[in-house]
């Protein structure tokens, strides 16, 4: 079996959101010499971003979802011993996500927040309805290098550009890139109260977070 059949027998591994059927192929992939860290951003990762991409098509649902990840991290939890020192701890940025108060949407959110946990950054999600100064708090206590707040109503919307606001007031600003998403928001929007990008959906967000924060 090639390299590339492998990283599939992995991705597709993953999409079923059964346990054993991942830690299977990752014990077959270990076993042909493939590299622990090209396990996971090859093989694991990629059916993870197939699933968050099947997802966002409407022809996944969020339980799917949530067992990917959990048969995924069950996948790079084998793995961690075999992960070069450095990488086991090397995080690709610290991101605090969270949904602005007033808002109780969370599904899209929490996919941008798996999805970004899977591809190796620290994800700290502070959940829906969240209270404007939370993000600051979270942003303070956890040292965090990305904000992403997520609204679904354009009666919330504006609390995005508050959280700049309050970016500025507190000094931090310069040390933290913005990604705002939902429904309502756009690149125009983002561009306007000075976000650092937009992502319409799990898939961009990654790609975004990792052009900025890489």
């Amino acid at each position: 079996m090639s390299k590339e059949e492998m990283f599939k027998e992995l991705s597709d591994a993953v999409i079923t959101c059964k346990n054993d059927v991942v830690t299977a192929a990752v014990e077959k992939a270990r076993s042909e010499g493939i590299s622990a860290p090209e396990i996971i951003e090859k093989g694991l990762a990629a059916g993870m971003n197939e699933v968050g991409i099947r997802f966002e098509r409407g022809k996944l649902f969020l339980p799917h979802v949530m067992m990917a990840a959990g048969a995924m991290e069950a996948g790079v939890a084998l793995l961690e011993a075999d992960m070069p020192a450095d990488a086991a701890s090397k995080k690709l940025g610290v991101i605090v996500n969270g949904t602005v108060e007033g808002d109780v949407h969370d599904i899209g959110k929490s996919i941008v927040s798996t999805m970004l946990q899977s591809a190796g950054f620290e994800v700290h999600d502070i959940g829906r309805d969240v209270p404007l100064q939370n993000f600051i708090d979270k942003i303070k206590e956890t040292n965090a290098n990305m904000v992403g707040m997520s609204a679904l109503m354009t009666t919330t919307l504006g609390a995005q550009k508050e959280v700049i606001e309050m970016l500025k007031e507190n000094g931090l600003r310069d040390g933290i890139k913005v990604m705002v998403g939902g429904a309502p928001a756009t690149e125009a929007w983002a561009e306007k109260i000075g976000a650092d990008c937009y992502a319409e959906n799990a898939s961009e967000a990654v790609i975004k977070a990792k052009e900025l924060l890489l």
